[in-house]
């Protein structure tokens, strides 16, 4: 498994993504933790998780108590696995009432300072740990001024209760208050980026000009829905180059994109989810897939085109 640097840790080239395994459609408890053990075993050093990953109007926590849980039976060495959690967002029972009339079946957004520390307190109590790895704004709120959300991360790391700071679903603006804010506390950004959505270029770029780590959340978007495509279909896909490409290597598309993700930029780590222990084996295995110039080139033309990142200085 290669490595890449997040913060002062190196950590696997590829994370996993656990909110699968709490949200609708999760599996069983025994193939979620074998889930999370057969990423470790693969190397993979990065786990990411929230508060909100849960079930609607669920109790807060159980995709943290999860990991936890896993941690604390898996069998081999977990003591370099960096966890990162994120506070800051809800997901209500479709009964209860919501501010604003917010659909049935959204997520909220609570960027209140009294809220996030409290937040951060109920993580670190279920992760069981000291300090937080690393915690992350989940979502910036409209209605508190970002600089006041970002404030209460570094009151945290101040306190002592979280190690490392992020922010998520952030533009460009937002990510230079936060450094001016926390300064290299700052060590990473989780917005959307995957074949299907790129509107996260500057975003990134500015990532590895700060020498922040991007966590692309929902990385193989364009992908996955066609993954189970014959091939006689995948090549009219909008996406079709990832399956070709993918075909000539005898590697699924999945593991192309991620690779792909990974040649964009030094400051790339993808978190792809999983609910299987077979995915997130063959999700690892991007790390060690190496794509040409030519088939980055025709990669890059798929869907949207995507200019190239620059490496940080």
């Amino acid at each position: 498994m290669r490595h890449r640097a997040l913060g002062p840790h190196r950590v696997s080239a590829i994370g996993l993504g656990a909110m699968p395994l709490s949200i609708e459609g999760h599996p069983d408890e025994r193939r979620a933790l074998a889930t999370v053990h057969a990423a470790l075993d693969a190397g993979i050093t990065l786990l990411d998780t929230a508060d909100s990953y849960h079930l609607p109007g669920a109790e807060p926590g159980h995709n943290e108590l999860l990991v936890a849980r896993a941690l604390a039976a898996y069998g081999g060495d977990a003591d370099g696995v960096l966890v990162a959690t994120k506070g800051g967002r809800g997901r209500p029972s479709p009964s209860a009432p919501r501010p604003g009339g917010t659909p049935i079946g959204s997520w909220t957004v609570n960027g209140d300072p009294r809220h996030l520390k409290a937040a951060a307190e109920a993580s670190l109590r279920r992760l069981g740990v000291e300090a937080i790895g690393l915690y992350q704004l989940h979502k910036p709120d409209p209605a508190v001024p970002f600089e006041e959300s970002v404030g209460a991360l570094r009151e945290l790391l101040d306190e002592g209760k979280i190690r490392l700071a992020g922010v998520s679903n952030t533009d460009v603006d937002q990510i230079r208050a936060a450094h001016r804010i926390l300064g290299d506390r700052l060590v990473s950004v989780q917005n959307q980026y995957s074949p299907a959505v790129r509107d996260s270029e500057a975003e990134l770029r500015l990532c590895a000009e700060l020498g922040l780590a991007f966590l692309p959340w929902s990385p193989l978007g364009g992908i996955s829905r066609s993954s189970l495509d014959g091939p006689s279909r995948m090549r009219d896909s909008r996406f079709g180059a990832f399956h070709a490409v993918a075909e000539a290597r005898g590697v699924s598309p999945q593991q192309v994109c991620l690779a792909w993700l990974l040649a964009r930029s030094p400051a790339v780590i993808p978190i792809p989810g999983a609910s299987r222990p077979e995915t997130i084996r063959d999700s690892a295995g991007a790390a060690e897939l190496v794509l040409s110039g030519e088939e980055l080139g025709r990669l890059d033309g798929a869907g949207v085109k995507a200019e190239a990142v620059p490496a940080a200085g």
